[in-house]
């Protein structure tokens, strides 16, 4: 009888774990089709189309216009780069404070 009454009692915590997982799930899928929504008006209202292609193909004509937006400034000014006079030291020194 207690082994019958404790399995009853596991399998509803874990029924009652499932339904919070489930909700939590239709939550976000109904945040995520509210954003997708807003993101589709404000698209609209821009006059811009909405999708992942344009988004893409909008992203690939930007970064043409500007070869070095995304790269390493440190690469491209040479009087930025650390010396290389000391090879022991790699980017910091640290010592131990007591």
């Amino acid at each position: 009888m207690t082994d019958t009454l404790s399995r009853f009692v596991r399998t509803l915590l874990l029924g009652m774990l499932a339904l919070v997982g489930m909700g939590m799930a239709l939550i976000f899928m109904v945040s995520t089709a509210i954003a997708i929504g807003v993101l589709y008006i404000v698209a609209r209202v821009r006059g811009k189309p909405f999708g992942a292609r344009a988004y893409w193909s909008q992203r690939k004509a930007s970064q043409s216009q500007q070869p070095f937006a995304g790269a390493n400034p440190f690469t491209r000014n040479q009087a930025h780069r650390m010396p290389t006079g000391r090879p022991d030291v790699v980017d910091i020194e640290a010592r131990e404070i007591r």
